[in-house]
């Protein structure tokens, strides 16, 4: 972590509190990655206990989300911080916001394994594995952005996810002909869908996360840009 960017207030336990935060958001950070992968090991494989796994430590994520809301809070509070400090605090709100409901879609995902192996014993990995390594590199590098608190990799997330839904819509396509083809393929062919619509919205939540970042290290709201230049196309 590049703490030259957190540590410079003269009260070295402020300096502490913020990179205690910091280092507590790249371990929520590294807890969901795991259950993403996890979860997609789970589907591909068809290992029960994998699954069950995954669903059970889903309530570790979301006790680290609560513990970093209540320290930021807290902070924010006594500190009444400026500047940098006060976009991290904030930036750092939001971002355990998006790895929260990442981890959710991930226990979801890990819940469709479970299903679709206790009804039909079905076991699947070409229809959504490569869109999985695609999510799963995201979310991986917008992490590792956030433990150097740099946009070197940021700028290409948006262009990835844009992949991820390409291969969101190109699945979607087969599965619906599989179940127009075959009528026995649609209850299979619709937990395939809920998993990769699982899949597709963690892609959006990664890249919610690359626009928290570019707002902690530089100020700029990405949202409020992108509103402005749709307001400027329909002018």
């Amino acid at each position: 972590m590049d703490n030259s960017k957190i540590v410079h207030h003269i009260s070295e336990k402020f300096n502490k509190e913020l990179v205690d935060i910091h280092n507590k958001v790249l371990t929520m950070g590294g807890l969901v990655e795991r259950q993403l992968e996890l979860s997609i090991q789970a589907v591909v494989t068809g290992n029960m206990e994998i699954a069950e796994l995954v669903v059970k430590r889903d309530y570790q994520i979301d006790a680290l989300e609560k513990s970093i809301d209540q320290e930021c809070m807290t902070i924010l509070t006594l500190r009444q911080p400026r500047a940098f400090d006060l976009r991290l605090l904030i930036g750092v709100v939001k971002t355990i916001h998006e790895l929260e409901r990442i981890g959710n879609k991930a226990a979801k995902v890990a819940e469709m394994a479970i299903k679709l192996f206790r009804v039909n014993n079905i076991r699947f990995n070409y229809e959504l594995e490569h869109m999985a390594e695609m999510v799963k590199g995201m979310l991986h590098d917008v992490l590792h952005s956030f433990a150097r608190m740099t946009l070197d990799d940021v700028s290409a997330i948006s262009e990835r996810d844009q992949l991820v839904d390409k291969e969101y819509d190109s699945i979607l396509r087969l599965l619906i002909s599989r179940m127009m083809e075959d009528p026995r393929n649609i209850t299979r062919s619709l937990e395939v869908l809920e998993t990769i619509r699982a899949l597709e919205r963690m892609g959006d939540h990664v890249c919610y996360i690359a626009e928290h970042l570019v707002y902690m290290i530089n100020g700029e709201d990405l949202r409020i840009s992108k509103l402005e230049a749709k307001v400027a196309d329909t002018v």
